[in-house]
């Protein structure tokens, strides 16, 4: 699918892409969803594991990595992994290593360039490679640049690495998710704070440009993930703030609602979520369970009785729900004004004709990973400018040429000078001296 015939929101704004995993890939998605030219810096010398995957992968682990098409890793991985592919899309890919004096001073050519440079590597990488703020801002003093790091650049916690999982347990996240007679070994890993830290870091960069709009003037963002996951459990610390009350595990209940929960239907693992919020909806729900005297017990009056006597609520509402098709309840309670959703695994959600209906997926074809769904850009329903996938994830060093040459402006021959130093090339350099070793096996064998 190429680039539409009008203009996109960010289109005219180039951002530098040196992110890792999720959050900061996220975080430029959304940005080069929005039309902004997005140029992701890669390294052959050091791969990225955890964003494109696997380098090499031995041959006895050829059928068990399911973060790729068929469960096949390839001869080349890193282009095949569904994590980068799906945040890569609208994106470009250029290889410089930056450790080395000529990658450095291309990288500064790259930055006079661009509008924006987002990073959320361990606090201490940039400084390792000499680009820090403080280098980038007198190269390029209308430049943009955001670090989402763990724990921010600054106190004790600067140096420590995370990932969502740790981050999220540190701000208390982690034990307000679990079930009240389980431990903290039973929650499930969410990662939200990645999503949450790829949304509001494209938010920041946005409001950093409007600044820049109107004094000219780029700036830097030091942003802590940890600290933007907090704000996502305000009302906790607030009670403790308050009350010195520290509030608990409520597995799928409200502090507040009730009845709330997952109830178990027909079938071998499908359930509904049900959400009552007031004496009006409990009302409805009774009336549809056909127990219409349930709402006029006084052991149910009001949202706290309810909350008394929750448990018993849970079993009357779950023998109603047992053996019924989880959609038609669906709709059922949904008519009536009851807030109800089925639980559906990933396979549901691909098939739910709403989502359908509302084109939530595209049909793209990758080089090296073949044609697959993928989610399209979340914001995609605008009116005059609706976003889709125009390009699908780039294979690593695919945009090369067309970066150095006419976005940095090397001549012929310092792009030759580049390739011909290592800085250039589509393949890792540890997964290109193991091919050349199994090559060079292949050839002495057939000789034997």
């Amino acid at each position: 699918m190429s680039y539409p015939n009008y203009r996109l929101p960010l289109q005219g704004l180039r951002v530098i892409d040196m992110t890792v995993v999720w959050a900061g890939p996220f975080t430029t998605v959304l940005l080069s969803d929005m039309g902004a030219e997005l140029i992701r810096v890669e390294s052959l010398e050091f791969p990225d594991y955890n964003t494109r995957g696997q380098a090499i992968v031995p041959d006895a682990t050829q059928g068990s990595g399911g973060s790729y098409p068929d469960n096949v890793a390839g001869d080349r991985p890193w282009n095949r992994n569904s994590n980068f592919n799906t945040t890569g899309r609208n994106k470009k890919s250029v290889t410089i290593d930056i450790t080395r004096p000529e990658g450095r001073a291309a990288f500064l050519r790259l930055v006079q360039a661009c509008d924006m440079f987002v990073e959320n590597n361990s606090a201490g990488v940039i400084d390792k490679l000499g680009i820090t703020w403080d280098v980038l801002s007198q190269v390029n003093p209308r430049l943009i640049m955001i670090s989402m790091s763990g724990f921010g650049h600054s106190g004790p916690y600067k140096d420590y690495r995370a990932f969502g999982a740790n981050m999220e347990a540190i701000v208390g996240h982690t034990l307000l998710r679990g079930y009240p007679d389980r431990d903290a070994t039973d929650t499930s890993p969410v990662f939200l704070a990645d999503a949450a830290g790829g949304s509001v870091g494209a938010f920041a960069m946005m409001a950093a440009l409007r600044h820049r709009n109107r004094t000219g003037r780029g700036q830097y963002i030091d942003m802590s993930q940890a600290e933007n996951i907090g704000h996502f459990l305000s009302q906790a610390v607030m009670d403790y703030s308050m009350n010195q009350r520290v509030q608990g595990t409520l597995g799928n209940r409200d502090p507040v609602w009730a009845p709330q929960g997952v109830y178990r239907c027909a079938g071998t693992d499908d359930w509904l979520a049900i959400s009552v919020r007031d004496d009006a909806e409990f009302a409805a729900l009774c009336q549809q369970m056909g127990q219409p005297e349930l709402a006029t017990e006084e052991r149910f009056a009001g949202s706290l009785q309810r909350q008394r006597n929750h448990d018993t609520l849970d079993e009357l509402i779950g023998a109603w729900t047992a053996g019924k098709d989880r959609n038609v309840l669906f709709r059922q309670l949904q008519g009536a004004g009851v807030p109800a959703g089925p639980v559906y695994p990933a396979s549901g959600v691909f098939g739910d004709e709403h989502l359908r209906a509302r084109d939530m997926w595209q049909h793209v074809t990758l080089p090296d990973a073949g044609a697959h769904w993928y989610l399209k850009p979340t914001a995609g329903h605008m009116s005059r400018t609706p976003l889709a996938i125009w390009e699908p994830a780039p294979n690593m060093g695919a945009d090369n040429e067309y970066v150095y040459k006419q976005v940095m402006g090397f001549t012929d021959a310092e792009y030759e000078v580049m390739v011909e130093a290592g800085h250039v090339g589509t393949e890792y350099t540890v997964a290109r001296k193991a091919r050349e070793a199994r090559e060079a096996a292949a050839g002495r064998g057939g000789g034997g």
